[in-house]
C-alpha cells in the first residue's frame, strides 16, 4: 500500500472511530436496565415498539433478551451485543446479564466496554450488584455515567442518593439535571447546562412537551406551569445544587473521579432523549485500549486487533451454530481477513461475521474500533482469544472466577449421550459455568462448577431445550476453589479434590475456607491462586 493509501485508510479508521461510542448497562437487578436498553434502541430508530415490562409474567420479551428462560423470568441472563445509529454516531449497546449469579459474563463484559451506565433505583439507592459491578469499572478505569432511574415513583432524599453515591461508591456525583418534584409530583426535569426545562405529561407512554428556554430557576413563567410546593421545593434544591456542588468537569469524568447524573423514568420515556444527547458529548470515543503492562493501543495507527470476549451457542436454533462475540481495539476489520491467532499461534481466515440484534443476523463486511462482530466459531474461539493482522497485542487478560458451587452432571437418557457431550462442550466455551474433570470426584460424570444457583438452572434448562438432552444435577460438599500453576500440580497430595478444566487448567476444591486453610497450611510449597495462570499469547507471530 503507498503512503498515500495508507494516509487515507487512517484517515477513515480514524474518522470512524470517533464516531463510535461503545458502552456496558449496569444495574442491580430490578432497577430497570433492559427498560432503559429499549429505550435508547426506541430513539435511535433500530426498534419500533418496547417490551412492556410492568407485568413481568405477561411482558412482550425485551429485544435483548432472547432466551426463551429470559423470556420467562423477565431477566437479562446473557449479554447481547445491540448496534444503532444516532445522530451520526454509532453506539454499541452492550446489555449485561442482571442477575449476580452471571457476574463473571458481566465483568467480561465491560472489558469490552469504553463507558458504563449505571442505572439506580431511586428508591433504593445504590444496592449490591451493582457496588460490585461499579468496582470492575474502577477498576479498569472505564468512565461511569449514572441514570438515576424511577422519578415518578417513590424516591429517596435526592441529596441522601448523592451522598450514597459519593460515600458507598467514592465517586463525586455531579447533577447534570435537576428533577421537578419526585414520585407523584415528578414534573419534569431541569437542565443545568442550557437552562431549559423539560416537562413531564404522567399519560400513557409518558410523553413530555416540547423542552423550552427559561431564564433561569427564577422566570416568572414557571409559576403558571408547576404547583406551588413542587417548585418552591424545586428552586430551594436547585439553589444549594448551584452553590454547594461542582461544575461537571470532562477530565475529572474520563479519570473516573466524578460520576454525572441524570434523573428519569424509563418505563414512562422521559428523560432519555435528554440523557442520550447528552451522553454523546461526554463519552469518550475508543481511542486507546489499555494494555497488559501500561502503556496503550493506538487503535488508529495499529493494525486490526481484537479479542473474544463473549462465545454463544444456539443463538438462532435454524443456524445451531456457535458466535465468537469479538471487540475490535485497533485497525479496520474486513470480511475475509486472515489474522494471527496468539493462543493458537497460527493464521485464521475470519470468513464469517456477523452484526446481531436480538436473535437476527446481518453480514458485517467492516467494522471500525469499539464494534462489536460476531464469528461463527467451528471450536477456533475461546473466550479471551486475540486476534490481529500483525504482532499480537499484549492486551490485559480477561478475568475468570474461582466457581462457588460444584455438582456433578448426568444425562438421564441414554439415547441422548451423544446429545448431551455435544451439548456440555458447546456450553462450557460459553463460560456461564467451568466445566471440569476429575480422578478423584464424580465417578467419572463431568463435574460443573458456578457462582450462583441459577447458573445450574439455565445450564440444564438449555441442554434440555436446545440438544434435547435431560439431565440431573447431584450438588457437591464444595464451597471453595482455587486455581494452581501448572508446575504446582505434581506437588498435590494423592486423593486432594483435583480438577482440571477444559484447557488443561488445574484447581483444588474444599469444603470451606477453614478446610482451605487447613491444606495451605500443611502444603506451604502449593500456590493456591484465585485466577489460573494466564495464557501467554505468542509473540513470535509478526
Amino acid at each position: 500500500m503507498s503512503e498515500t493509501a495508507l494516509g487515507q485508510a487512517q484517515k477513515t479508521v480514524e474518522a470512524e472511530t470517533k464516531r463510535r461510542r461503545t458502552f456496558a448497562i449496569i444495574a442491580h437487578p430490578d432497577a430497570g436496565k433492559t427498560t432503559l436498553t429499549e429505550k435508547l434502541l426506541l430513539y435511535g430508530g433500530a426498534i419500533q415498539l418496547a417490551g412492556a415490562v410492568k407485568a413481568r409474567k405477561n411482558r412482550k420479551a425485551a429485544t435483548s433478551d432472547w432466551m426463551e428462560m429470559e423470556k420467562e423470568k423477565g431477566i437479562s441472563i446473557t449479554s447481547a451485543a445491540l448496534q444503532f445509529e444516532y445522530k451520526g454516531h454509532v453506539l454499541n449497546l452492550l446489555d449485561t446479564p442482571g442477575h449476580e449469579d452471571f457476574s463473571e459474563d458481566t465483568y467480561r463484559t465491560l472489558i469490552a466496554a469504553d463507558t458504563a451506565v449505571m442505572v439506580l433505583d431511586a428508591g433504593k439507592g445504590v444496592e449490591p450488584q451493582t457496588i460490585k459491578l461499579f468496582k470492575v469499572c474502577r477498576d479498569r478505569g472505564i468512565p461511569i455515567v449514572t441514570f438515576v432511574n424511577k422519578m415518578d415513583r417513590p424516591t429517596k432524599t435526592l441529596f441522601s442518593l448523592l451522598d450514597e453515591i459519593e460515600n458507598v461508591l467514592g465517586i463525586t456525583a455531579i447533577p447534570m439535571v435537576w428533577p421537578i418534584g419526585t414520585g407523584v409530583d415528578f414534573s419534569g426535569v431541569y437542565n443545568r447546562l442550557d437552562k431549559k426545562i423539560y416537562t413531564y405529561d404522567k399519560t400513557p407512554g409518558g410523553s413530555s412537551k416540547s423542552a423550552f428556554q427559561s431564564s433561569g430557576v427564577d422566570d416568572p413563567s414557571l409559576d403558571s406551569m408547576f404547583e406551588d410546593w413542587v417548585l418552591k421545593s424545586f428552586r430551594e434544591e436547585i439553589e444549594l445544587v448551584e452553590g454547594g456542588i461542582g461544575d461537571f468537569s470532562l477530565e475529572a469524568f474520563l479519570e473516573s473521579k466524578i460520576t454525572p447524573v441524570f434523573f428519569g423514568s424509563a418505563v414512562n420515556n422521559f428523560g432519555i432523549q435528554l440523557f442520550l444527547d447528552h451522553f454523546l458529548q461526554i463519552a469518550p470515543p475508543p481511542l486507546y485500549f489499555p494494555l497488559d503492562h501500561g502503556g496503550k493501543l493506538d487503535p488508529v495507527r495499529t493494525g486490526f486487533s481484537g479479542f473474544v470476549f463473549k462465545v454463544q451457542a444456539n443463538m438462532n436454533k435454524a443456524h445451531r451454530d456457535r458466535i465468537a462475540f469479538l471487540r475490535v481495539c485497533s485497525g479496520k476489520f474486513e470480511r475475509g481477513l486472515t489474522v494471527n491467532h496468539g493462543r493458537l499461534g497460527k493464521q485464521v481466515k475470519l470468513s464469517s461475521s456477523f452484526a446481531f440484534f436480538g436473535q437476527d443476523r446481518n453480514t458485517v463486511d467492516e467494522a471500525f474500533p469499539g464494534d462489536i462482530i460476531g464469528l461463527v466459531n467451528p471450536g477456533t474461539f475461546a473466550i479471551g482469544d486475540i486476534l490481529s493482522s500483525g504482532k499480537v497485542p499484549d492486551l490485559k487478560p480477561l478475568p475468570v472466577f474461582a466457581p462457588e458451587i460444584f455438582g456433578t452432571l448426568s444425562c438421564t437418557e441414554t439415547g441422548s449421550l451423544k446429545s448431551f457431550r455435544k451439548g456440555i462442550e458447546q456450553l462450557a466455551e460459553e463460560g456461564i459455568l467451568h466445566l471440569f474433570s476429575s480422578q478423584v470426584i464424580g465417578g467419572g460424570l463431568p463435574v460443573i462448577g458456578a457462582m450462583g444457583q441459577l447458573q445450574f438452572e439455565v445450564f440444564r434448562r438449555r441442554l434440555l431445550d436446545e440438544y434435547g438432552a435431560p439431565t440431573n444435577i447431584n450438588i457437591l460438599p464444595y464451597q471453595v476453589s482455587c486455581w494452581l500453576p501448572e508446575e504446582d500440580v505434581p506437588k498435590v497430595p494423592t486423593g486432594s479434590n483435583l480438577v482440571q478444566d477444559s484447557l488443561k487448567r488445574s484447581a483444588l476444591l474444599f469444603e470451606s475456607e477453614w478446610e482451605k486453610g487447613y491444606f495451605q497450611k500443611k502444603n506451604p510449597e502449593i500456590r493456591l491462586l484465585d485466577y489460573p495462570t494466564q495464557e501467554i499469547q505468542s509473540d513470535e507471530i509478526e
